[in-house]
């Protein structure tokens, strides 16, 4: 995938988002995926999403794409989930169900305009976000659990797995005219200094780097926990920001939001990536440059947002829920030397046995 520098144009991120009924979606679901039950509306993206409560109890998520999604990307999102459900069946992931002809997505026309239809498993629990407190056991189990997912990815191959995402660290470069919407100003030069460190140190590595498709948003809203045992992991969801990347990525992706909120914020972020090491093992190169890569992604959930806060300000809560915790990582990762986060990022990861 070629970096694009041009001005950031993202057709999915900057549309509007369509607009679908509960009654509606409840009627799809009944027709295309014989499924009835209660329909409540939920937050997304750029997808519409509905959790449908069953009579038995039981739950699924409606999600209906964006006009402007390509069936190719949706069709490499559910070849993904299915590759990783033969890979590794007990590893807590989202499925995707079959629609009543067999296709795992379906066509449907809502006011003039076609959009996909897909059937996916709910669980339910506590978002990672709502868990006040996060114990090293469950950061552990995080970075196992990812570990894993990346272990079933690695076969994956599909012609639009190299489709352009502006949520890909590999096109962080783009993201220069975005900073202009960050209204705190030493929080933008501090971005600014963040992305010229990615540019210098990280970029220029990404050709030698394996690659591999990716989950690419293990965020808090994307993590489900059961309530009752808060150390046990019950659902990954949302991979509707899978790209074919250096594998690198994820761990940056997903560590950059396990650091701490004060104190050593480096250390519980150490514990996600030690527990990944041990299940996938990174290599010297990869880990180099893991500090600027949680620094990147940091820079990339303040600069979008703001971004795209300023696109939908209807929207706006759900756009920016990540930024006051992604503001206070980048002020808290930037106050300590990068070489001394590199080194940190090596001694946590050596001597660390493979099981």
């Amino acid at each position: 995938m070629s970096l694009n520098t041009q001005l950031v144009h993202d057709p999915l991120l900057q549309a509007q988002p369509a607009q679908v009924s509960a009654v509606r979606a409840s009627i799809i679901a009944s027709e295309r995926f014989a499924v009835l039950g209660s329909v409540r509306p939920l937050a997304g993206e750029r997808d519409l999403n509905f959790q449908l409560t069953c009579a038995d109890g039981s739950s699924y998520l409606l999600k209906i794409s964006h006009p402007l999604e390509s069936p190719q990307v949706v069709d490499f999102q559910n070849q993904a989930l299915l590759q990783i459900q033969r890979a590794d069946p007990e590893l807590p992931v989202q499925r995707v169900h079959a629609a009543r002809d067999g296709r795992y997505q379906a066509l449907v026309d809502i006011d003039g305009q076609s959009m996909l239809v897909r059937l996916l498993s709910f669980v339910e629990g506590l978002a990672l976000h709502q868990v006040r407190a996060r114990s090293a056991t469950l950061r552990h189990n995080l970075g196992d659990a990812m570990a894993r997912l990346d272990r079933a990815l690695a076969d994956v191959r599909h012609p639009a797995s190299g489709h352009e995402l502006l949520w890909d660290m590999q096109q962080a470069a783009r993201l220069r005219p975005l900073l202009a919407h960050i209204g705190d100003t030493p929080l933008r030069a501090l971005v600014s200094e963040a992305l010229d460190a990615f540019e210098a140190r990280a970029l220029p590595r990404y050709p030698a780097l394996r690659r591999q498709v990716i989950h690419n948003d293990l965020n808090p809203h994307n993590v489900i926990i059961d309530p009752r045992q808060p150390e046990r992991l019950l659902n990954i969801i949302d991979f509707g920001d899978m790209v074919e990347a250096p594998l690198i990525n994820e761990v940056g992706v997903a560590a950059a939001y396990q650091l701490g909120h004060e104190g050593d914020v480096l250390a519980p972020a150490l514990d996600f990536v030690a527990a990944y090491h041990r299940r996938n093992p990174l290599q010297e190169e990869e880990l180099d440059i893991l500090g600027e890569l949680i620094a990147t992604r940091l820079v990339m959930t303040i600069g979008i947002t703001a971004w795209r806060a300023s696109l939908h300000p209807e929207n706006r809560d759900y756009i920016l829920r990540n930024v006051p915790q992604a503001s206070a990582s980048l002020r808290g990762l930037a106050a300590i030397e990068p070489g001394r986060v590199r080194q940190r990022i090596h001694q946590a990861c050596r001597g660390v046995s493979q099981p």
